[in-house]
């Protein structure tokens, strides 16, 4: 059974799990799903095609699944899907995909979504990611798990962040950046590995030497990338870390690479 506050408006054609809570002056539109335990605090406006997953906290003020900012949309069918057990800050905003984009805006589980963070359109987000307060990601963007984005940084659309990659606070994101890469600035440069991340997740020390070794390699001055993505293989083909770093950076992609400053 739901608990639904008097002055909230549920629309008859939503869909809501057991236990969950509509907190007073909230409205959820007709295609919305919230499940299971899903809880929503107060003033909060959810819209469009929206699926929450179970378990999931929303602050007041948050507005989800309204049309995204992008002024090619025509009013297509799209959707925003979120996991189960995120917590979502006040005055956050996520909106749903485009037809350039699949249709489709994806967050994965247990994210943390400071104040005032955002999510744009066909972005697909990966679990166990923070947003620190305003912190925003473009279109098409694509953040992998256990990504940090710093308060106040921002993330060109269509840029990848790799997973455990760690973005500095009121840094501006360009390039792309590689898994456990640690990048910070305005116009963001490659500042090393994510080390303290790493080792906050539990990493053995050999796993974080051979990824230092690795990131000294890729980014040397000998040689052209693609020779020193070949070596780098030839002595971690092992390592899977190592070898998400690689096929990371050998990814198709719209965006150039970050890299350090210096090439070194």
């Amino acid at each position: 059974m739901s608990n639904i506050h008097n002055s909230a408006i549920v629309d008859s054609g939503a869909t809501l799990g057991s236990n969950v809570t509509v907190g007073p002056l909230c409205v959820v539109g007709p295609n919305v799903i919230l499940e299971d335990n899903v809880k929503l605090h107060s003033h909060i406006v959810i819209d469009g095609n929206t699926r929450i997953g179970r378990d999931s906290e929303i602050f007041p003020f948050a507005s989800l699944g309204h049309s995204p900012q992008d002024l090619s949309f025509e009013g297509e069918d799209s959707r925003l899907e979120i996991g189960e057990k995120n917590v979502i800050r006040e005055y956050v905003t996520m909106n749903p995909g485009t037809s350039k984009g699949g249709g489709v805006t994806r967050v994965g589980n247990q994210g943390f979504f400071m104040a005032g963070s955002h999510v744009a359109h066909d972005c697909q987000v990966g679990e166990h990611v923070v947003f620190a307060n305003n912190a925003t990601i473009g279109g098409h963007c694509i953040i992998e798990d256990f990504v940090i984005l710093g308060g106040l940084s921002a993330v060109h659309q269509f840029v990848r962040v790799g997973a455990y990659a760690f973005i500095g606070g009121m840094s501006g994101i360009e390039n792309d950046v590689i898994p456990f890469g640690m990048a910070i600035g305005n116009r963001a440069y490659l500042n090393g590995l994510n080390i303290v991340g790493l080792k906050r997740r539990g990493y053995e020390r050999e796993k974080i030497h051979n990824l230092r070794k690795a990131y000294r390699l890729i980014f040397s001055s000998e040689g052209t990338l693609v020779e020193r993505l070949e070596d780098t293989e030839k002595m971690f083909a092992q390592d899977e870390n190592v070898m998400r770093v690689i096929n990371f950076i050998r990814t198709e992609s719209d965006r150039s690479l970050c890299i350090p400053r210096n090439n070194g």
